[in-house]
Protein backbone atom coordinates (compact mmCIF):
# COMPACT_ATOMS: atom_id res chain seq x y z
CA UNK A 1 0.00 0.00 0.00
CA UNK A 2 1.32 3.09 -1.02
CA UNK A 3 2.27 5.91 1.87
CA UNK A 4 1.84 9.15 1.97
CA UNK A 5 5.24 9.95 3.97
CA UNK A 6 6.94 8.76 0.06
CA UNK A 7 4.43 9.56 -1.98
CA UNK A 8 4.47 12.78 -4.63
CA UNK A 9 1.23 14.54 -2.95
CA UNK A 10 4.06 14.73 0.16
CA UNK A 11 6.97 16.12 -2.22
CA UNK A 12 5.00 18.01 -4.95
CA UNK A 13 1.76 19.16 -3.92
CA UNK A 14 2.04 20.76 0.05
CA UNK A 15 2.54 24.53 -0.09
CA UNK A 16 3.07 27.25 1.92
CA UNK A 17 0.26 30.13 1.33
CA UNK A 18 2.21 32.32 -0.29
CA UNK A 19 3.34 29.78 -3.01
CA UNK A 20 -0.01 29.35 -3.46
CA UNK A 21 -0.74 33.27 -3.28
CA UNK A 22 1.97 33.79 -6.36
CA UNK A 23 0.90 30.81 -9.03
CA UNK A 24 -2.97 31.96 -8.66
CA UNK A 25 -1.61 35.28 -9.20
CA UNK A 26 0.87 33.81 -11.78
CA UNK A 27 -1.90 31.99 -13.96
CA UNK A 28 -4.30 35.25 -13.47
CA UNK A 29 -1.28 37.58 -15.19
CA UNK A 30 -0.52 35.15 -18.26
CA UNK A 31 -4.73 35.39 -19.55
CA UNK A 32 -4.55 39.04 -18.97
CA UNK A 33 -1.38 39.19 -20.87
CA UNK A 34 -3.25 36.68 -23.42
CA UNK A 35 -6.38 39.06 -23.66
CA UNK A 36 -4.04 41.71 -24.41
CA UNK A 37 -2.53 40.07 -27.36
CA UNK A 38 -5.00 37.89 -28.99
CA UNK A 39 -8.38 39.51 -27.50
CA UNK A 40 -9.44 36.35 -26.02
CA UNK A 41 -8.20 34.04 -23.17
CA UNK A 42 -9.88 30.73 -24.65
CA UNK A 43 -7.15 27.86 -25.09
CA UNK A 44 -7.81 25.59 -28.24
CA UNK A 45 -7.56 22.19 -26.51
CA UNK A 46 -6.73 18.94 -29.06
CA UNK A 47 -7.23 15.31 -27.74
CA UNK A 48 -4.25 14.66 -27.16
CA UNK A 49 -3.21 17.65 -24.67
CA UNK A 50 -1.81 19.79 -26.98
CA UNK A 51 -3.16 23.54 -26.77
CA UNK A 52 -2.92 26.85 -28.16
CA UNK A 53 -4.46 29.96 -28.07
CA UNK A 54 -7.66 30.89 -30.10
CA UNK A 55 -6.32 32.86 -33.70
CA UNK A 56 -7.11 36.14 -32.66
CA UNK A 57 -9.95 38.09 -34.33
CA UNK A 58 -8.53 41.39 -36.41
CA UNK A 59 -10.60 43.69 -34.56
CA UNK A 60 -10.78 42.34 -31.01
CA UNK A 61 -7.65 42.85 -30.94
CA UNK A 62 -6.75 46.27 -32.66
CA UNK A 63 -9.13 47.84 -30.42
CA UNK A 64 -8.50 48.48 -26.88
CA UNK A 65 -11.67 50.07 -25.91
CA UNK A 66 -14.09 46.62 -27.16
CA UNK A 67 -11.59 44.31 -25.30
CA UNK A 68 -13.68 42.42 -22.59
CA UNK A 69 -12.11 43.25 -19.13
CA UNK A 70 -10.33 40.23 -17.36
CA UNK A 71 -11.44 38.69 -14.04
CA UNK A 72 -9.44 39.60 -10.52
CA UNK A 73 -7.77 37.32 -8.73
CA UNK A 74 -10.79 36.79 -6.44
CA UNK A 75 -13.17 36.56 -8.84
CA UNK A 76 -10.99 33.46 -10.07
CA UNK A 77 -10.95 32.50 -6.58
CA UNK A 78 -15.06 33.01 -6.14
CA UNK A 79 -15.75 30.98 -9.24
CA UNK A 80 -13.40 27.94 -8.35
CA UNK A 81 -15.14 27.52 -4.94
CA UNK A 82 -18.87 27.69 -6.83
CA UNK A 83 -17.56 24.82 -8.73
CA UNK A 84 -15.84 23.43 -6.02
CA UNK A 85 -18.77 22.98 -4.75
CA UNK A 86 -20.72 21.97 -7.80
CA UNK A 87 -18.08 18.36 -7.29
CA UNK A 88 -19.47 17.73 -4.32
CA UNK A 89 -23.12 18.67 -5.80
CA UNK A 90 -22.42 15.84 -8.65
CA UNK A 91 -20.41 13.22 -6.74
CA UNK A 92 -23.34 13.44 -4.07
CA UNK A 93 -26.23 12.82 -6.79
CA UNK A 94 -23.91 9.83 -8.50
CA UNK A 95 -23.58 8.48 -4.91
CA UNK A 96 -20.07 7.88 -5.13
CA UNK A 97 -17.89 7.38 -2.56
CA UNK A 98 -16.22 10.62 -0.42
CA UNK A 99 -12.61 9.10 -1.81
CA UNK A 100 -13.95 10.26 -5.54
CA UNK A 101 -15.41 13.21 -4.35
CA UNK A 102 -11.86 14.13 -2.73
CA UNK A 103 -9.83 12.89 -5.37
CA UNK A 104 -11.52 15.64 -7.76
CA UNK A 105 -11.38 18.05 -5.63
CA UNK A 106 -7.53 17.81 -5.29
CA UNK A 107 -6.87 17.52 -8.66
CA UNK A 108 -9.39 20.64 -9.66
CA UNK A 109 -7.50 22.46 -7.30
CA UNK A 110 -4.29 21.50 -8.41
CA UNK A 111 -5.49 22.23 -11.79
CA UNK A 112 -5.93 25.35 -11.38
CA UNK A 113 -2.55 26.32 -9.13
CA UNK A 114 -1.41 26.07 -13.35
CA UNK A 115 -4.13 27.72 -15.02
CA UNK A 116 -6.54 30.54 -15.15
CA UNK A 117 -10.17 29.81 -15.55
CA UNK A 118 -10.03 32.41 -18.03
CA UNK A 119 -8.15 29.96 -20.06
CA UNK A 120 -10.83 26.28 -18.82
CA UNK A 121 -13.95 27.25 -18.08
CA UNK A 122 -14.24 25.62 -14.99
CA UNK A 123 -17.38 24.08 -15.85
CA UNK A 124 -15.58 21.51 -18.23
CA UNK A 125 -12.29 21.01 -16.06
CA UNK A 126 -14.89 20.06 -13.05
CA UNK A 127 -16.71 17.41 -15.22
CA UNK A 128 -13.18 15.76 -16.21
CA UNK A 129 -12.01 16.21 -12.73
CA UNK A 130 -14.98 14.18 -11.74
CA UNK A 131 -14.19 11.30 -14.47
CA UNK A 132 -10.75 11.19 -13.87
CA UNK A 133 -11.36 10.66 -10.36
CA UNK A 134 -13.32 7.74 -10.84
CA UNK A 135 -11.08 6.04 -13.41
CA UNK A 136 -8.22 6.79 -10.54
CA UNK A 137 -10.36 5.32 -7.81
CA UNK A 138 -11.27 2.15 -9.72
CA UNK A 139 -14.81 3.09 -9.63
CA UNK A 140 -15.86 2.78 -13.28
CA UNK A 141 -17.98 5.14 -14.61
CA UNK A 142 -18.24 5.94 -18.54
CA UNK A 143 -17.81 9.72 -20.31
CA UNK A 144 -21.33 9.11 -21.55
CA UNK A 145 -22.72 8.01 -18.31
CA UNK A 146 -21.81 10.72 -16.23
CA UNK A 147 -22.55 13.21 -19.16
CA UNK A 148 -25.70 12.20 -19.62
CA UNK A 149 -26.25 12.05 -15.45
CA UNK A 150 -25.99 15.95 -15.67
CA UNK A 151 -26.74 16.81 -19.60
CA UNK A 152 -23.63 17.92 -20.51
CA UNK A 153 -21.57 16.86 -23.67
CA UNK A 154 -19.58 13.70 -22.98
CA UNK A 155 -17.22 14.87 -25.56
CA UNK A 156 -16.20 17.88 -23.52
CA UNK A 157 -14.89 15.36 -20.66
CA UNK A 158 -12.91 13.33 -23.02
CA UNK A 159 -11.12 16.37 -24.95
CA UNK A 160 -9.93 17.73 -22.08
CA UNK A 161 -8.99 14.41 -20.23
CA UNK A 162 -5.14 14.69 -21.14
CA UNK A 163 -4.72 18.43 -20.80
CA UNK A 164 -5.90 17.39 -16.94
CA UNK A 165 -3.62 14.86 -16.44
CA UNK A 166 -0.53 16.90 -18.06
CA UNK A 167 -1.30 19.47 -15.68
CA UNK A 168 -1.04 16.99 -12.70
CA UNK A 169 2.26 15.62 -13.70
CA UNK A 170 0.18 12.38 -13.99
CA UNK A 171 0.23 12.70 -10.09
CA UNK A 172 -3.30 10.83 -9.55
CA UNK A 173 -2.69 9.08 -6.37
CA UNK A 174 -3.77 11.39 -3.54
CA UNK A 175 -4.39 11.18 0.04
CA UNK A 176 -7.77 12.58 1.71
CA UNK A 177 -8.50 12.59 4.98
CA UNK A 178 -11.17 9.84 4.95
CA UNK A 179 -9.37 7.18 6.08
CA UNK A 180 -7.11 8.67 8.40
CA UNK A 181 -10.64 9.66 10.20
CA UNK A 182 -11.60 5.95 10.98
CA UNK A 183 -8.06 5.25 11.84
CA UNK A 184 -7.94 8.07 14.59
CA UNK A 185 -11.39 7.21 15.93
CA UNK A 186 -10.13 3.59 16.12
CA UNK A 187 -7.26 4.85 18.44
CA UNK A 188 -9.77 6.94 20.19
CA UNK A 189 -11.42 3.49 21.32
CA UNK A 190 -8.09 2.04 22.94
CA UNK A 191 -7.24 5.28 24.34
CA UNK A 192 -10.77 6.20 25.91
CA UNK A 193 -11.07 1.93 27.01
CA UNK A 194 -14.18 1.90 25.28
CA UNK A 195 -15.80 -1.39 25.64
CA UNK A 196 -19.60 -0.95 26.04
CA UNK A 197 -22.39 0.36 23.58
CA UNK A 198 -23.17 3.62 24.36
CA UNK A 199 -19.59 4.48 23.85
CA UNK A 200 -18.81 2.85 20.41
CA UNK A 201 -22.04 4.59 19.59
CA UNK A 202 -20.91 8.04 20.41
CA UNK A 203 -17.84 7.42 18.60
CA UNK A 204 -19.80 6.47 15.43
CA UNK A 205 -21.57 9.63 16.09
CA UNK A 206 -18.38 11.79 16.15
CA UNK A 207 -16.85 9.88 13.38
CA UNK A 208 -20.13 11.09 11.32
CA UNK A 209 -19.84 14.74 12.14
CA UNK A 210 -15.85 14.67 11.69
CA UNK A 211 -16.54 13.84 8.18
CA UNK A 212 -19.29 16.38 7.79
CA UNK A 213 -16.02 18.61 8.81
CA UNK A 214 -13.82 16.86 6.38
CA UNK A 215 -16.27 18.14 3.91
CA UNK A 216 -15.99 21.28 4.53
CA UNK A 217 -12.05 21.15 4.72
CA UNK A 218 -11.48 19.90 1.50
CA UNK A 219 -13.68 23.19 0.04
CA UNK A 220 -11.24 25.29 1.58
CA UNK A 221 -7.08 25.26 0.34
CA UNK A 222 -6.62 23.32 3.40
CA UNK A 223 -6.04 20.36 1.23
CA UNK A 224 -2.91 22.20 -0.51
CA UNK A 225 -1.62 23.55 2.52
CA UNK A 226 -1.53 20.22 5.19
CA UNK A 227 -0.75 16.71 4.59
CA UNK A 228 -4.47 14.42 5.39
CA UNK A 229 -3.49 13.63 8.77
CA UNK A 230 -3.82 16.81 9.87
CA UNK A 231 -6.82 17.96 7.91
CA UNK A 232 -8.10 14.24 9.58
CA UNK A 233 -7.30 15.72 13.33
CA UNK A 234 -8.91 19.30 12.79
CA UNK A 235 -11.92 17.17 11.50
CA UNK A 236 -11.87 15.36 14.63
CA UNK A 237 -11.13 18.17 17.20
CA UNK A 238 -14.11 20.22 15.92
CA UNK A 239 -16.69 16.96 16.25
CA UNK A 240 -15.37 16.60 19.49
CA UNK A 241 -16.48 20.48 20.36
CA UNK A 242 -19.87 18.70 20.25
CA UNK A 243 -19.49 15.77 21.20
CA UNK A 244 -17.37 16.14 24.03
CA UNK A 245 -15.86 12.70 24.25
CA UNK A 246 -12.38 12.71 25.13
CA UNK A 247 -9.71 15.64 26.68
CA UNK A 248 -8.19 16.36 22.88
CA UNK A 249 -5.34 17.77 23.79
CA UNK A 250 -4.08 15.01 25.73
CA UNK A 251 -4.95 12.79 22.89
CA UNK A 252 -2.78 14.59 20.28
CA UNK A 253 0.01 14.47 22.99
CA UNK A 254 -0.72 10.39 23.42
CA UNK A 255 0.04 10.78 19.23
CA UNK A 256 3.34 12.59 19.31
CA UNK A 257 4.70 10.36 22.45
CA UNK A 258 3.60 7.14 20.26
CA UNK A 259 4.78 7.85 17.16
CA UNK A 260 8.06 9.70 18.81
CA UNK A 261 7.86 12.31 16.77
CA UNK A 262 9.97 15.68 16.91
CA UNK A 263 7.02 17.68 16.64
CA UNK A 264 5.96 19.57 18.94
CA UNK A 265 2.26 20.03 20.70
CA UNK A 266 2.49 23.59 20.18
CA UNK A 267 3.08 23.25 16.30
CA UNK A 268 0.83 20.71 15.43
CA UNK A 269 -1.91 23.19 17.45
CA UNK A 270 -0.69 25.56 15.23
CA UNK A 271 -1.84 23.73 12.01
CA UNK A 272 -5.35 22.74 13.87
CA UNK A 273 -5.87 26.24 14.02
CA UNK A 274 -4.86 27.40 10.83
CA UNK A 275 -7.29 24.68 9.36
CA UNK A 276 -10.06 25.99 11.98
CA UNK A 277 -9.60 29.08 10.87
CA UNK A 278 -9.87 28.46 6.83
CA UNK A 279 -13.23 26.82 7.96
CA UNK A 280 -14.68 29.62 10.20
CA UNK A 281 -13.84 31.76 6.83
CA UNK A 282 -15.72 29.13 4.56
CA UNK A 283 -18.84 31.28 4.00
CA UNK A 284 -22.02 29.21 2.39
CA UNK A 285 -21.09 27.97 -0.84
CA UNK A 286 -21.60 30.71 -3.65
CA UNK A 287 -24.90 30.07 -5.90
CA UNK A 288 -25.10 31.00 -9.55
CA UNK A 289 -26.87 34.69 -8.53
CA UNK A 290 -23.40 35.26 -7.08
CA UNK A 291 -21.24 34.34 -9.87
CA UNK A 292 -23.36 35.26 -12.44
CA UNK A 293 -21.74 38.42 -13.13
CA UNK A 294 -18.18 36.98 -12.86
CA UNK A 295 -19.55 33.99 -15.32
CA UNK A 296 -20.77 36.84 -17.94
CA UNK A 297 -17.37 39.00 -17.45
CA UNK A 298 -15.41 35.23 -17.94
CA UNK A 299 -17.69 33.92 -20.96
CA UNK A 300 -16.49 37.75 -22.93
CA UNK A 301 -12.89 36.63 -22.00
CA UNK A 302 -12.77 33.14 -23.03
CA UNK A 303 -15.11 34.51 -26.45
CA UNK A 304 -15.55 38.35 -27.23
CA UNK A 305 -18.09 37.57 -29.76
CA UNK A 306 -20.37 36.14 -27.69
CA UNK A 307 -21.13 38.74 -25.86
CA UNK A 308 -21.84 40.78 -29.03
CA UNK A 309 -24.09 37.95 -30.19
CA UNK A 310 -25.75 38.47 -26.58
CA UNK A 311 -25.98 42.29 -26.93
CA UNK A 312 -27.73 41.89 -31.04
CA UNK A 313 -29.83 39.12 -29.71
CA UNK A 314 -31.01 41.24 -27.06
CA UNK A 315 -31.06 44.62 -29.62
CA UNK A 316 -33.26 42.40 -31.57
CA UNK A 317 -35.59 41.17 -28.90
CA UNK A 318 -36.15 45.21 -28.40
CA UNK A 319 -37.03 45.83 -32.06
CA UNK A 320 -39.29 43.18 -32.26
CA UNK A 321 -40.98 44.17 -28.85
CA UNK A 322 -41.50 47.66 -30.58
CA UNK A 323 -43.21 46.25 -33.29
CA UNK A 324 -45.74 44.54 -31.75
CA UNK A 325 -46.57 47.38 -29.67
CA UNK A 326 -46.70 49.59 -32.98
CA UNK A 327 -48.80 47.07 -34.70
CA UNK A 328 -51.71 46.72 -31.94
Amino acid sequence: MADFTTSTHRAKWIFTPQELRDKYKAANQRAKQALEKYGATRMEVDIDGSFSYAEPQSDAKDSAEKRPKPLKVEEEQLLRAFYEFKIQDVCDAFKFPRKIQATALIYFKRFYLQWSVMEHHPKNIMLTCIYAACKAEENHVSAEELGKGIEQDHHVILNNEMLVLQSLGFDLIVYAPYRALEGFVSDMEEFRGANDDDQHETLKRMLEAARMEADKIMRTEAPLLFPPGQLALAALRRANVVHDILDFERYLRSILSRQQSTQAISELSVSLNTIDSLICKLEAPPTSKDVKHIDRKLKSCLDPGSHDKSKKRKHRSKESSTEVQDLS
